[in-house]
């Protein structure tokens, strides 16, 4: 049978390709898929250990089976270290963008009077990381997942923190020293509620959402350290994906 397999961030450039066709035996795994690219790929034998895998698009571990036409990716920690893309509709505001983020028109769009508070976290590009000047970040995503996860965040958090609303804009593509990367939005009845939530949400964002950042100075460019995926998904730890808890 024959599958498709995506790369991303650091394992892109590595493998200086962002997809391949692979044909594998009828009862193939997703461990056979890291073993072939481990065989003949050996700079990937040091990171393997870190990065998470999915199976169309849903976080998945080693032992799970594969079918034809499926369609792999191989993920390297996200970005949460030391024309307009797609967009889901729905109550809760979940997008990623290509264009500057309008935080206060978004923050507009979700508050309404019920709400006793409307709490706001802004991710904005800094001048400077790893002790050199950043000139500007390039950020890229697996889109059609990295929308799954984090409209599953939303309902996580909307289920788990008594809050009414939330709203998540990330922002991919070039940005500049000073440009808002993410905003996270949450109304609530009462300030702890929305406080907590929106903590939540952005800290397992950038731990689960398959989102990763570039670094470019004037001296050369790195893939963001990414901080190790839970280890419900991590790919050697568990053979099915499993839902963040709330805390």
């Amino acid at each position: 049978m024959q599958v498709r397999v995506l790369f991303f961030g650091m394992l892109k450039d590595l493998v200086e390709r962002g997809s391949d066709y692979l044909s594998l035996r009828e009862d193939a795994t997703l461990g056979d898929v890291l073993r072939h690219y481990e065989e003949r790929m050996p700079r990937l034998r040091a990171i393997l250990p870190s990065i998470a895998m999915s199976i169309n698009q849903e976080y998945a571990g080693p032992e799970s089976r594969l079918q034809p036409g499926d369609e792999i990716a191989l993920l390297p920690p996200v970005s949460g270290g030391s024309g307009d893309a797609a967009l889901v509709e729905r109550v809760n505001c979940v997008k990623i963008v290509r264009e500057k983020i309008d935080t206060a028109a978004l923050l507009e769009k979700i508050k309404c009077p019920p709400d006793g508070a409307a709490v706001v976290f802004e991710g904005v590009v800094r001048d400077n990381s790893r002790g050199r000047r950043t000139l500007f970040l390039d950020y890229e995503a697996y889109e059609e997942m990295a929308l799954k996860q984090m409209n599953g965040l939303v309902e996580q958090a909307l289920a788990h923190f008594g809050i009414r609303e939330v709203a998540i804009v990330h922002r991919i593509g070039r940005l500049q020293v000073g440009e808002t990367s993410v905003v996270v939005v949450v109304a609530a009845a009462h300030r702890g509620a929305a406080f907590d939530a929106c903590r939540w949400l952005i800290d397992t964002l950038k731990r689960t959402v398959p989102i990763w950042k570039k670094e470019y100075f004037e001296d050369g460019a790195v893939w963001a350290d990414g901080e190790p995926f839970p280890a419900e998904i991590a790919s050697g730890r568990s053979s099915r994906p499993g839902k963040p808890a709330s805390n």
